[in-house]
C-alpha cells in the first residue's frame, strides 16, 4: 500500500504541465521536494536533473568510487526517467483565437478533430481549446501539425505556449487506478524521487549511497537529454573502480503477460533490444524474494526505453516498468474520458504497481547483492544435476 505522502507527491508531479523540450513545471516541482528534504542534485549542461549528487565533481567522485577502498564490487545504480511526454509546440498565430502547432512524440492517429488540449507556458496552465486541420506524419503514426482553437484568447507569444490533450482533470483516482494527461513517465519521475528521499532523508551517512537518479528531457523525440548526458562522457570515468549499472523506470504500455494491477515488470528488453542478463539476474532474484506472486516479467517491446540508449553506450541496463493504459493518450483500453476507440484518452497506471516499483528499487540498493557472481546458484544447481545424471553418460 502506498504511503499518504507519497501518493501526494504522485498526484503533484503527475498534475504539471509537459512536453518535449518543457519540461520546466516538473523540474519546478521535483526541485522544491529536493531542496525541501536537502537531497543533493544539481543540473547537467543539459538541463537533465541529477539527483544524489550535489555537483559534477561529487557526481564523478561516486563514478570513480574515490572513497571505498580499493575496486568496488558494489555498482553505482543510475536510475533513469524521463520529464516529458507527447505533446506540442505553438508555432504561429493564425488570428487571435486560432494557433499553429507543431506535435512532438507519439500521438493518437484517430477521432482528432475536436478533441479538447489544454495550454501551458513558463507560468503554468494558460489556456484550453480543440485541435482542427490535423495533418499526421509521412508514417501516419503520429500527428505532425495542427490547429488549435482557443477557447478564449491568450495574449502570448506563439512559440511560448505548448500543451498536450486535456480530460476532466490532470489526474484523478477510481479506486487504485488513477487516469492523468501523462503517466508515461512522470510515474519514473517519482519512483526517482521517493527513492531519492528515502535513501537521503535520514540523516546524512559518511559514504553516500551508490545511487544517482538521472531525470530526462526530451526523451519523446529520441531519447535526447539521455543521450546528451551519455555523450557528457562522466558516467565513462568509472575506469573500472566500479562498475556502473543503469535502470530504465517506465510506464510502459500493457501488453499481454503485463497487465495494470497485476504488478511492476520486471522488463527483460524493449522494442530495441534485450537488457544485460547478469543485471537481470540480480533484479529477477530481488523481485522474487520482495515481491513474490506480485511482479511480472517480460520484454515489453510496445515501445523503447532509454535502457537502450545506455546500451548503446556500453553500459549494462536493466528496466523496471509500471504497465500503462491507454499509451501515449491512444484508446486502446479505453474508459473514462475515451469518447472512441483508438482516439484521445488519458493514460492509466495502477497504485499497488507503483508501490511495488518502489519496493523493487529500495530493495536494488541493498548492500550485498551476488554482483560478482549473479549465477552461482543456478550454476551450482545445474553442477548438482550434472552429477546425478554424470552415470549415464
Amino acid at each position: 500500500m502506498m504511503k499518504t505522502a507519497h501518493l501526494d507527491l504522485l498526484l503533484d508531479i503527475l498534475a504539471q504541465p509537459t512536453a518535449p523540450f518543457r519540461e520546466e513545471h516538473v523540474i519546478a516541482t521535483v526541485t522544491r521536494v529536493l531542496e525541501h528534504s536537502r537531497v543533493p542534485f544539481f543540473a547537467d549542461p543539459l538541463g537533465n536533473l541529477v539527483v544524489g549528487a550535489a555537483s559534477q565533481t561529487e557526481y564523478l567522485r561516486l563514478v570513480r568510487g574515490e572513497r571505498s577502498e580499493g575496486p568496488s564490487a558494489e555498482p553505482l545504480w543510475v536510475f533513469i526517467a524521463h520529464m516529458d511526454h507527447p505533446g506540442f509546440h505553438g508555432v504561429e498565430w493564425l488570428s487571435p483565437r486560432r494557433l499553429k502547432v507543431q506535435w512532438h512524440g507519439g500521438a493518437p492517429v484517430k477521432h482528432l478533430t475536436g478533441a479538447s488540449v489544454w495550454l501551458a507556458d513558463s507560468q503554468g496552465v494558460a489556456g484550453a481549446g480543440t485541435l482542427a486541420r490535423v495533418k499526421l506524419t509521412a508514417s501516419k503514426r503520429s500527428i505532425d501539425t495542427a490547429e488549435i482553437r482557443l477557447d478564449a484568447p491568450l495574449d502570448f507569444p506563439a512559440k511560448a505556449l505548448y500543451g498536450g490533450f486535456r480530460f476532466r482533470a490532470p489526474v484523478w483516482r477510481s479506486g487504485k487506478k488513477l487516469y492523468t494527461k501523462a503517466a508515461d513517465d512522470l510515474v519514473g519521475v517519482f519512483a526517482i524521487v521517493a527513492t531519492a528521499l528515502a535513501l537521503f532523508g535520514k540523516r546524512r551517512a559518511a559514504q553516500p549511497p551508490p545511487f544517482l537518479g538521472l531525470l530526462t528531457r526530451a526523451e519523446e523525440v529520441g531519447f535526447v537529454g539521455a543521450i546528451g548526458h551519455f555523450e557528457l562522457g562522466w558516467l565513462a570515468q568509472s575506469q573500472g573502480r566500479r562498475p556502473v549499472v543503469c535502470v530504465s523506470l517506465e510506464a510502459s504500455r500493457t501488453l499481454p503477460g503485463a497487465i495494470v494491477g497485476k504488478g511492476p515488470v520486471v522488463r527483460l528488453g524493449d522494442r530495441r533490444t534485450v537488457f544485460n542478463p547478469d543485471a537481470l539476474k540480480v533484479l529477477a532474484d530481488v523481485a522474487e524474494r520482495v515481491l513474490p506472486g506480485s511482479h511480472q516479467r517480460r520484454i515489453m517491446d510496445g515501445g523503447a526505453c532509454e535502457a537502450t540508449a545506455a546500451t548503446a553506450y556500453g553500459f549494462p541496463s536493466i528496466g523496471i516498468s509500471v504497465p500503462l493504459g491507454n499509451y501515449h493518450n491512444q484508446g486502446f483500453e479505453g474508459g473514462p474520458d475515451c469518447k472512441r476507440p483508438d482516439g484521445p484518452a488519458p493514460e492509466f497506471v495502477h497504485l499497488d504497481d507503483i508501490a511495488g516499483e518502489l519496493e523493487l528499487c529500495r530493495a536494488l540498493m541493498k548492500t550485498g547483492l551476488p554482483w560478482d557472481d549473479p549465477w552461482k546458484k543456478q550454476r551450482q544447481l545445474l553442477q548438482k544435476n550434472l552429477r546425478h545424471y554424470r552415470k549415464l553418460l
